[in-house]
């Protein structure tokens, strides 16, 4: 269980980072929805259920979702989607 314990911190270290370097806002969000899941994942096995469930549920749900509609509402989405179809 250590070993895995070490690939899912491994993984949380490049999620991070990844976000941090995303240049496409989808993708930045979509890694954060995987870092909250993979948090989540660690929750459960260091036996917190409590906070492996509002992690999931704030984390890879609420704030996700907030943020589809935030690029929604600025029209980055469809921005990005025009772009791609230009280059």
């Amino acid at each position: 269980m250590s070993v895995f314990m070490n690939i899912l911190m491994l993984f949380l270290i490049v999620c991070a980072v990844a976000v941090s370097l995303a240049k496409n806002l989808l993708n930045s969000i979509l890694i954060f929805m995987t870092y909250s899941l993979v948090m989540s994942i660690i929750w459960i096995m260091i036996e917190s259920p409590d906070l492996a469930i509002t992690e999931a549920a704030v984390g890879a749900g609420i704030t996700s979702v907030l943020f589809f509609i935030t690029l929604k509402k600025i029209h980055r989405m469809v921005d990005e989607k025009k772009e791609d179809e230009n280059a």
